[in-house]
């Protein structure tokens, strides 16, 4: 126990030293090449090559060169043309699904640093692999059921083990030109690895280490990477040192390093080589993911088809009748309206909840199971009137992908209440939308309600959660709400952006101005508040409209319960535009509309030192200190920002950040002496190609999600983010005073700790935490959390951990995602043995279409394997048969028949078994180079024989056969 605590303690203090990274710099470089842009070019690349064979099979045309000069934008185009993508403006979840791919990776330095296998460091190459191989089987868990989110999560963390090899290792000194394939194939043995007693490199002479490296080591071929070591310096006798400042060991004979991290390391004048492989394995990573998972749910894991969520979360009590069927006819127009079009969604959710029951969540993209789901709703029961809708919301938030769009149906007010924070805390941290329908109800439908429904005290809880979300609270009667689920359909389209809202609460006349540029189309303005409120419309010619004509010269105007929407004209001038509002209560307004430009944001942290860089911050900005923010701008290859401010809820505080340009629409902004209070983020800027004038066209967006500062720190070190059924994982963490944004070490208090997870799974945690008196301003504790034995691997799981002052004023938090991941136990790939290729085919290609060719082969997972799952044509334009069997040796052997014409003349298939392995089987036609002298069709075959057995083809048919197989001699299982 005294040796955990120590290691325990050793974690917190590495992780409380500043810039100490030790790889590829994770997110921001000048000169040097980053995890985040090796991930980054990886996932443009590897996902425009699918796009390029989609298209290929389809008779497409795919136009797009294929290099490091990709850009999202441009992959997002080029699929889109080929009919691939289901938005032509879906680049932003795209920029979304690749940003937290890279802001996981990089999250590595800071939850793992002491790990030598997250690194390749200590010739740890086993550990690695396995770490990478465990990695990859619980991305592919995560797919099958559709969690794409923590998939992208795990995926980016075992990216950047896989690319530190070659920073760390010697594997370019070596004269190696492509990736280490054996690291991503656990049934591949490492070859050629230094002995642990075997020396690897020699003294540096002063700064130079270009040729440290044994030429021994070099001449075998053997592999061997650095030691690091930030406390000691000892390492086995004649070992390589990763070398930097940090690294204790390089100062011990052999002094220096080998690491190529950045162009002034070590060995930096490798720095690019190892970065081109880098690259070229982790695209190599996501081609055997996409073998496994299919195309589709491959480019849904990159976000490329990712178009809006349509999300519901639905009170079913017994007065809610007449909502369910309300929200049935909402989401059944969407998706009748919407099937099979750019704007269908992506992917349908459905949470009831009631008292004192919720969910079970459903979550699909099939629109006709979501039909019948929600078909099956009834409204009963209730008890008293509160109800779990946050518990609902819960759910709703953690399955739905970031910066989705969810709407609560209720006509209660909330009975857990005590998860108003933990709610917020999902909000911040995924950035979605929450709007909430609340209906009115008669005293007779349910006695123990009010005529008025929801109390203003209970509603104000909704209101609050909304206006942190960017949402909206709509309060209508009950026959009024098909009146206003049209905000739904609005929401639903493509590419919606916030160009400007704000709140006002209490309420006070207020004038608001906002932007129209020329790239925006379908310009919607919401105002929310109760009567008597009265707005007028200006346009930037000066045009007016007020509240008393609901069609005038700017735009129509409806309202419904407290909902005022106001619908822009088409032809209106772009410019600076004003409403004014008059009303003594609470109120919104939002202006949103249509536009490929928007942008995405997460807040980071800087790391100073040797290695400063920045990596994503955990939980709210700190009061008083300086808070960074990286934006990507998406939409245009000529945008250009120009400002971007926080501005406080009030209006009445505005702070302007500082912007350094990163290149292909990113851009880093800093915030110094951020005071404390709750934030929006508007960034504006200019596009010379929204019009055809001269001058460029000044543009506005705003973030929807509240950034919210506190004094308060709290920091998590997780050791693993994977968790077996049926095992327990242990979470510390630390919370802090802080002041000016920098930690209090004569800080003290105690904090009240709460702990939540959305699968309800068995955890423990202290209720409070105290900082003491001489402790540094720090308290520590622990969380655990139980995976029952009976969870599905690909199961996620998320988890928030909350510390709150005593005086209840002040909070933060800190959300993590954990995937339950079953152990792998079968590692062999499918195995195919070619059984014949019968016909033959002119090498005239004018002739292809009147002949055609056969090909037939056998798969097996072995009697120990888990079952090959699925067949599918990978190259090839013909049709597959399948057909399954038993063998003599009792293994399951799925048998395949593929027929095409000459015109295809090459079948590539690829098996998969449960566990996610892949296996693949080439075929290709027998090309008749002179004229034959007989009609007799060539086959090619080795006799086998085998026992009867029992086949079930694809069609349904059930077969008694006893025959004799035909196996060739040659059979295949390539791996790339």
């Amino acid at each position: 126990m005294a040796a955990r605590h120590t290691v325990m303690l050793l974690e917190v203090l590495v992780l409380s030293l500043p810039g100490l990274i030790h790889s590829f710099k994770p997110l921001l470089s000048s000169t040097s090449i980053t995890h985040r842009d090796i991930t980054r070019m990886a996932v443009l690349q590897k996902t425009a090559e699918v796009c390029r064979d989609i298209a290929a099979s389809k008779g497409l045309n795919f136009s797009l060169i294929i290099d490091n000069s990709l850009s999202a934008d441009k992959v997002q185009r080029a699929c889109s043309s080929a009919g691939i993508s289901t938005s032509r403006l879906s680049t932003i979840k795209f920029e979304i699904s690749i940003a937290t791919m890279y802001l996981s990776n990089a999250l590595v330095d800071q939850m793992f640093v002491l790990s030598a296998e997250r690194h390749f460091d200590d010739e740890t190459f086993q550990r690695g692999r396995d770490i990478i191989t465990k990695g990859v089987s619980a991305v592919k868990a995560s797919v099958k059921l559709e969690n794409f989110n923590t998939g992208r999560w795990t995926l980016g963390q075992i990216c950047h083990t896989l690319q530190d090899f070659y920073s760390h290792s010697n594997w370019v000194e070596l004269g190696k030109k492509a990736p280490y394939s054996a690291l991503i194939s656990p049934d591949q043995p490492l070859q050629n690895l230094a002995g642990p007693s075997t020396p690897t490199c020699r003294n540096c002479i002063g700064d130079n280490c270009t040729n440290n490296i044994l030429p021994d080591v070099l001449q075998r071929g053997l592999l061997t990477s650095g030691y690091f070591n930030i406390f000691f310096s000892s390492k086995p006798a004649g070992k390589c040192s990763h070398g930097g400042f940090f690294d204790r060991t390089s100062r011990k004979d052999p002094v220096g390093g080998i690491n190529k991290d950045t162009l002034d390391s070590s060995h930096g004048l490798f720095h690019h080589d190892a970065a081109d492989l880098a690259t070229h394995a982790t695209m190599e990573l996501l081609e055997d993911i996409r073998l496994a998972a299919g195309d589709r749910n491959f480019m849904r894991l990159m976000g490329l088809s990712q178009t809006s969520v349509l999300c519901f979360v639905l009170d079913t009590t017994s007065s809610m009748g007449g909502d369910i069927a309300e929200a049935k006819r909402a989401s059944f127009d969407i998706i009748d309206g919407k099937r099979g079009t750019e704007q269908e969604p992506s992917a349908y959710i459905l949470v009831p909840f009631n008292d004192p029951d919720f969910g079970p969540l459903i979550m699909t993209a099939n629109a006709d199971v979501f039909k019948e789901h929600i078909n099956r709703l009834t409204a009963s029961g209730g008890g008293d009137i509160p109800e779990m809708a946050l518990s609902g919301l819960q759910l709703a938030l953690t399955a739905a992908p970031p910066f989705s769009e969810i709407f609560v149906f209720t006509d209660a007010p909330a009975k857990d209440v005590n998860m108003k924070s933990t709610v917020t805390a999902l909000i911040e941290s995924t950035k979605s939308k929450v709007n909430f329908m609340l209906t009115r109800i008669s005293l007779s439908r349910r006695r123990r309600r009010t005529p008025q429904g929801v109390a203003q005290s209970d509603v104000q809880l909704y209101q609050d959660l909304a206006q942190a979300s960017g949402g909206q609270v709509i309060q209508v009667t009950k026959s009024e709400l098909s009146l206003v689920t049209n905000i739904i359909e609005d929401s639903s389209a493509s590419a919606v952006v916030t160009v400007f809202q704000a709140a006002r609460n209490p309420g006070r006349p207020d004038n608001f101005t906002f932007t129209v540029d020329g790239l925006l189309r379908s310009v919607t303005v919401y105002i929310t508040g109760a009567s008597p409120l009265t707005f007028s419309l200006t346009s930037s010619t000066g045009v007016s409209q007020n509240s008393s004509q609901s069609s005038g010269p700017l735009a129509s105007f409806t309202k419904t319960g407290n909902l005022r929407r106001l619908s822009l004209n088409a032809d209106n001038q772009t410019g600076l535009w004003q409403i004014s509002i008059s009303s003594n209560n609470p109120y919104s307004v939002k202006v949103t509309g249509q536009s490929s430009v928007n942008f995405i944001y997460n807040l980071v942290e800087e790391l100073e030192g040797a290695h400063g860089d920045f990596s994503l911050k955990e939980g709210r900005p700190l009061s008083g200190g300086n808070t960074s923010i990286l934006i990507t701008v998406t939409g245009s290859d000529t945008v250009k920002v120009t400002e971007v401010t926080l501005f406080d809820s009030s209006g009445l505080t505005e702070v302007n950040g500082s912007l350094q340009s990163l290149g292909s629409g990113n851009f880093l902004v800093t915030f110094s002496g951020v005071p404390a209070g709750e934030f929006v983020l508007i960034l504006k800027g200019e596009d010379s190609s929204s019009t055809s004038k001269s001058t460029s066209s000044t543009f506005q967006r705003q973030a929807s999600t509240q950034i919210k500062t506190t004094s308060i720190s709290v920091t998590t070190q997780a050791s693993n983010t994977n968790i077996e059924p049926g095992t327990t994982i242990s979470i510390p963490f630390t919370v802090s005073t802080t002041t000016g944004g920098v930690i209090d070490d004569s800080g003290t208090g105690t904090f009240t700790v709460r702990v939540s997870n959305d699968r309800s799974y068995a955890s423990t945690s202290p209720t409070s935490v105290t900082i003491l008196t001489g402790s540094g301003g720090k308290a520590n504790g622990t969380v655990t959390l139980t995976a029952p034995s009976s969870a599905a691997s690909g199961t996620d799981v998320t988890l928030t951990i909350e510390a709150e002052n005593a005086a209840a004023t002040d909070i933060n938090y800190a959300v993590l995602r954990f995937s339950v991941t079953s152990k792998v136990t079968d590692i062999n790939r499918p195995v195919c043995q070619v059984v014949s290729t019968s016909g033959t085919c002119a090498s005239s290609s004018s002739l292809c279409a009147s002949s055609q060719w056969e090909f037939i082969a056998n798969l097996t997972d072995g009697i120990n394997g888990t079952g090959i799952e699925s067949v599918t044509i990978h190259q090839g334009n013909g049709t597959l048969n399948i057909s399954t069997a038993v063998g003599s040796g009792g293994e399951n052997i799925t048998a395949v028949t593929y027929i095409a014409s000459c015109c295809s003349q090459t079948v590539e298939l690829t098996a998969v078994d449960s566990a996610g392995n892949v296996g693949t089987c080439v075929g290709k036609a027998v090309i008749l180079t002179t004229p034959m002298t007989t009609t007799t069709p060539v086959t090619t075959t080795t006799p086998v024989s085998t026992s009867a057995v029992k086949t079930t083809s694809s069609r349904g048919h059930t077969l008694n056969i006893s025959t004799i197989l035909w196996i060739s001699v040659v059979f295949s299982v390539p791996w790339k």
